[in-house]
């Protein structure tokens, strides 16, 4: 794991190393959950699981993420983990089929370098086959809560769909509210990662859901999820000093649309509204009326770039759809959520009518000369500005807007009033004049630094940052330009459109609103007071999601209560195309609103709180040795990556955490490599690849050393201690294979005198300068061959203890699967033989005799059914215990354990 956490650009928290570690303890386990608060950084702890996964070579790897968390994990791993991703969707694995490659979710091919994979729920789904065709190494569920529903018979069908592709594979699901509404929920997301982990459903209702007895059993099953979920509460993070948490604070600016504008609103909006336009797909229509009514709410220029693209589409006699409408960059990401089925047949409609009353409609929002929101963000942004300057924070401001037309109406629109010079774009394509220069500039300023990705979509977002960051005041960005940059030297964010997802309302704010963030964040909103269903949404995201104060916005618990966010839009859509009166909307926001408020009035916090949230004093006490051992592990790791420095390049001069070698500056501290002073060296990159690859080929003959430990620059207490003594050392590879693979370096040292000397010491002392000379005698072969024999066995045996650790954990869980799976037949009688005696009570109590004769036959055949399942139930045990020991068996063949030694080198050695 030094490896991972020393190769990353992110400072770790000990309890995401915790996490981390937890998920990759048991060789036996087919997977965890990690259920930390919301703004702990599962994603940083998901990360890391990923990356020590990849640098042991099991590399199929694939995240399912909400569609509009798809890039942003793309990015995360690609700037902080240095790990490629690909982000398949229906455009991208379409290409792929075209150009014969058979499965697009298989990265692993001859030619190419591998690729982790991302891709949506609902894009996973549909692909299943493809996805079952893949011997996954890992697979990550983000938001798992999306499949605690699983154990549902029917109206789960992504989450089943989900399950049987990945049935075998090891799973990682983050979510912060695994347990929601009810028990069976988190029983749902244990099945997706080990349908032996629990008995059947009935038996689980039976152990822990139902009255005294599942009361009295609670402590059990927190033992049981002990194994295969983890939560760390924000809280007890903050006990321990690794995060401290600033607030966000809202300001929002009234605007009343002049009469022009609220004249085309009302046009688009009757037009939007009418069932039979002939205009736009039929396939697309939700979509498309979706992103028109976005930009209606955006700026006139937008709604009128829009409808120009409709118009010239309509008089090529072709009907319009989403792919017209690329002034909204992030229409991809709803491709899952609205589509509205099959394309049928296109017409060649005649669209006379439509295309007039549409040119008619552009004239109109030609003519507007004025926005009123755009007035309104002149008037709130120096009082915005001023407001965070007073908490501490710099004069800056980024303003998200969802069109790139409106983007570019804003941005001349602020040059000419007061911030001509200090404001930079960023949306998806990045290809304005001004963001080609800073792009330029910037290569030019970080030539030949580890700054440069190689990326330029990648390297123009960065210079754009770092130009924001530096020289800039304001930033206006598009949702697309936003995704995945950390802005955190910022404090104001200015939302000139409010998306109707919270979810990306929160992933906004969060830009700025993060680890790092030194102030109190201000978030600026703008509501149009002419129109109820606008406000009805900005209180929806206000009052109910908590997106705007407080120290952490949406919590998990509340995100995770409703569907996903596009389901959210889908709904609101329906409100504005479908109600006509101030009065219909009013009570179409009170509907939507109780719905959510009894899905919220559900959740069951408190069985939460005493199953999955561990209150001692000892977590933060843990968490604290956790950041030591980490901060010692690491140390100790770049030490001996630097003495390979030095033992493959003896030119390379090493300063501190710094070496130069061939010109250039490398250093081991990516904090470093961020201000462009030295290139970050880590494992994984051509260099540090090629210089592994050169130590491991180097030719070993045994050498007489004298080591110097007062050049070393540290006090090693036990190697002073041997001072002026002698002997000998050997050093190879052990590799065991039993339930988890293990290949060790074992170093055996002595003493001239036979005293055998600790590995711990042996290992220090390597780190010590040395003069290498010819043997001084002859190596006695018996003796190094006894000491590494006397090594191995001991090796062995540590080795064999921890298999069994996981062994007796196993068969642990298989003993209560299997009498749990032997339970629910006896419950499946006991509730046969209630409802019998039911039955008769009522065929006692009927007057009519049919009736009588109809209960009495229904209790019959019920009997009946109940014999034979009580003649199969000692069938079914039986079968239930051959599956337990096959399963067992599998596991005990694992255990028989092989070792393979590979000498390295033998050495005498001398301490000055």
């Amino acid at each position: 794991m030094s490896r991972t956490l020393a190769s990353a650009r992110v400072d770790m928290n000990p309890h995401q190393v915790e996490a981390a570690l937890f998920a990759l303890r048991s060789p036996l386990s087919k997977g965890v959950i990690l259920a930390d608060e919301v703004g702990l950084g599962k994603t940083i702890e998901a990360s890391l699981v990923i990356a020590q996964r990849w640098a042991e070579r099991r590399q199929r790897i694939i995240l399912v993420v909400p569609a509009t968390l798809r890039k942003q994990w793309a990015q995360e791993l690609r700037e902080k983990f240095g790990l490629e991703s690909v982000v398949l969707e229906a455009k991208a694995y379409n290409a792929e089929r075209r150009d014969g490659i058979t499965n697009p979710f298989d990265r692993i091919r001859p030619i190419t370098d591998p690729e982790i994979v991302i891709c949506s729920y609902q894009f996973a789904a549909s692909k299943k086959s493809d996805l079952a065709g893949v011997p996954w190494d890992l697979v990550v569920f983000d938001e798992a809560h999306k499949l605690r529903n699983v154990w549902r018979k029917s109206g789960a069908t992504i989450a089943q769909a989900l399950k049987v592709a990945f049935e075998g594979c090891q799973k990682l699901l983050l979510s912060a509210t695994p347990l929601q509404n009810s028990l069976i929920e988190l029983y749902g997301l244990t099945t997706i990662i080990d349908d032996h982990f629990f008995g059947p459903e009935a038996s689980f209702r039976a152990n822990y859901m139902v009255g005294k007895t599942g009361a009295q059993n609670l402590p059990v099953l927190r033992e049981r999820l002990n194994s295969i979920c983890a939560r760390t509460l924000r809280r007890q993070v903050q006990a321990e000093g690794g995060i401290s948490f600033t607030r966000r604070l809202s300001i929002t600016e009234d605007f009343t649309p002049s009469a022009e504008e609220q004249a085309l609103y009302e046009r688009v909006s009757e037009y939007l509204q009418r069932e039979d336009l002939k205009a736009f797909n039929p396939k697309g229509r939700h979509l498309v009326t979706l992103v028109l009514r976005k930009l209606l709410a955006s700026s006139p220029t937008a709604i009128e770039g829009a409808l120009g693209k409709i118009v010239a589409r309509l008089e090529l006699e072709q009907q319009a759809a989403e792919e017209d409408l690329d002034d909204f960059e992030t229409g991809d990401e709803y491709e899952d959520g609205f589509d509205d089925g099959d394309e049928g047949e296109v017409e060649r409609l005649s669209l006379a009518a439509e295309l007039e009353e549409l040119k008619a409609t552009k004239s109109l929002a030609a003519g507007v000369q004025r926005s009123a929101k755009a007035d309104a963000l002149l008037r709130v942004l120096q009082r915005a500005m001023d407001e965070v300057q007073k908490l501490g924070g710099q004069r800056k401001a980024v303003i998200f807007t969802e069109s790139v037309r409106t983007q570019m109406f804003l941005c001349d629109l602020l040059n000419q009033n007061g911030y001509g010079g200090k404001i930079v774009l960023m949306n998806g394509s990045n290809n304005d004049p001004d963001s080609r220069l800073r792009y330029k500039a910037w290569v030019e300023r970080h030539k030949g630094t580890s700054v440069i990705s190689g990326s330029k979509a990648a390297d123009t977002k960065a210079a754009i940052v770092e130009a924001f960051r530096d020289d800039a005041d304001i930033l206006i960005a598009t949702e697309a330009g936003g995704e995945g940059v950390n802005l955190q030297f910022c404090s104001l964010l200015v939302n000139f459109d409010l998306p109707w997802n919270p979810q990306r309302v929160e992933q906004r704010i969060g830009r700025v609103h993060r680890y790092g963030q030194k102030c109190d964040v201000v978030v600026v909103n703008f509501i149009n007071r002419s129109n109820r269903a606008d406000e009805r949404v900005f209180e929806l995201l206000e009052e109910k999601f908590a997106l705007f104060d407080g120290v952490f916005g949406a919590s998990d618990e509340i995100l995770g209560a409703i569907e996903s966010g596009v389901d959210i839009e889908r709904r609101i859509l329906d409100i504005y195309q479908q109600c006509r009166s101030t009065d219909e909307v009013e009570q179409a926001f009170d509907d939507l609103q109780a719905e959510m408020d009894a899905l919220l009035a559900e959740k069951d916090t408190e069985t939460r709180a005493k199953l999955i949230e561990h209150f001692d004093e000892t977590v933060a006490e843990r968490l604290k040795g956790r950041r030591e051992e980490t901060g010692l592990m690491l140390d100790l790791f770049q030490r001996r990556l630097l003495a390979l420095v030095r033992g493959v390049w003896p030119d390379a001069r090493v300063d501190g955490h710094q070496f130069h070698h061939q010109d250039e500056t490398y250093t081991l501290d990516w904090r470093e490599a961020e201000t462009g002073a030295a290139t970050f060296f880590r494992l994984g990159t051509p260099l540090a690849d090629h210089m592994l690859e050169a130590a491991k080929a180097a030719d070993l003959p045994p050498a007489r050393l004298t080591f110097e430990p007062d050049a070393y620059g540290g006090h090693l207490a036990d190697v002073a201690a041997l001072r002026g003594k002698s002997g000998t050392l050997t050093a190879g590879i052990m590799t065991m294979t039993s339930l988890k693979a293990r290949e060790e370096l074992v170093i055996v040292m002595q003493a001239d005198d036979g005293t055998p000397l600790s590995e711990d010491t042996a290992a220090r002392l390597l780190l010590v300068p040395a003069k290498a000379d010819a043997p001084s005698r002859s190596f006695d072969p018996q003796a190094l061959e006894d000491a590494v024999q006397a090594a191995l066995v001991e090796r062995r045996a540590r080795a064999a203890k921890e298999d069994e650790a996981f062994y007796a954990e196993e068969q642990s869980k298989l003993d209560a699967w299997a009498d749990e799976a032997k339970a629910a037949g006896k419950l499946e009688i006991d509730a046969m033989g209630r409802e019998i005696k039911q039955l008769k009570a009522a065929a006692r109590r009927a007057n009519a005799l049919d009736e009588k004769l109809a209960l009495q036959r229904e209790a019959k055949a019920l009997e009946k059914l109940r014999r034979d399942r009580q003649m199969s139930l000692y069938d079914e045990e039986i079968r239930i215990e051959e599956e337990q020991d096959a399963l067992l068996h599998r596991v005990e063949q694992m255990l028989e354990m092989g070792t393979t030694w590979k000498p390295l080198v033998s050495i005498q050695w001398t301490i000055q």
